[in-house]
């Protein structure tokens, strides 16, 4: 009986430290899209995405700490419409010809119970870097059914300016706020 209860908590014991290390999970790209909407005009909500998104996200549950370091292929922006792709891959715009990446670097994540909340960082777009805040919306981490590997999940929402990233063509009629709703998938490594 002794060996059995001593065992039942060693094993406990050593599942709990194996979930308290720092996991690294690469994002599946299938899966991970970061989306890009602003006003036209005041007409409507366009709604866009970059379909092309790579990167790693560390994460520590236990210690409460976490960051993430993720690559946009700006050259993926998807409008919908070839013509509108090439306009807003313009020099006006994105710039992607000079600038073919973004990027989004981690400074702090902070947790809302056991769950993280923010994630602060650095965005740097047309070789401009700025703070922006992400805001998580949901997350989940648990075993992947299809690829019997640990997975996290998580969507986050950031507000910035697209004059701040020196697109400001047609602002203020066109909207110089742009929301960035970030969907991501990562399989622990």
């Amino acid at each position: 009986m002794k060996k059995t209860l001593l065992t039942l908590i060693t094993g406990t014991l050593l599942a709990t430290s194996a979930w308290a290390e720092p996991a690294t999970y690469t994002t599946d790209p299938n899966h991970t899209f970061v989306r890009f909407s602003y006003s036209h005009l005041g007409y409507s909500t366009q709604l866009s995405r970059f379909d092309k998104v790579s990167g790693t996200i560390t994460l520590d549950q236990a210690a409460k700490t976490g960051s993430a370091d993720i690559t946009i292929d700006t050259r993926s922006a998807n409008t919908g419409s070839a013509q509108f792709n090439e306009h807003i891959q313009g020099e006006d715009f994105l710039n992607t010809a000079a600038y073919p990446t973004a990027t989004f670097k981690s400074t702090q994540m902070t947790f809302k119970g056991d769950t993280p909340d923010e994630l602060m960082g650095n965005l740097t777009l047309k070789g401009i870097t700025r703070p922006v805040t992400l805001k998580v919306t949901s997350f989940k981490c648990m075993p992947h059914p299809m690829l019997k590997k640990d997975a996290c999940g998580a969507d986050a929402v950031a507000h910035v300016k697209r004059t701040d990233f020196n697109m400001g063509k047609y602002a203020p009629y066109v909207g110089d706020e742009v929301t960035l709703t970030v969907s991501v998938e990562a399989i622990k490594q």
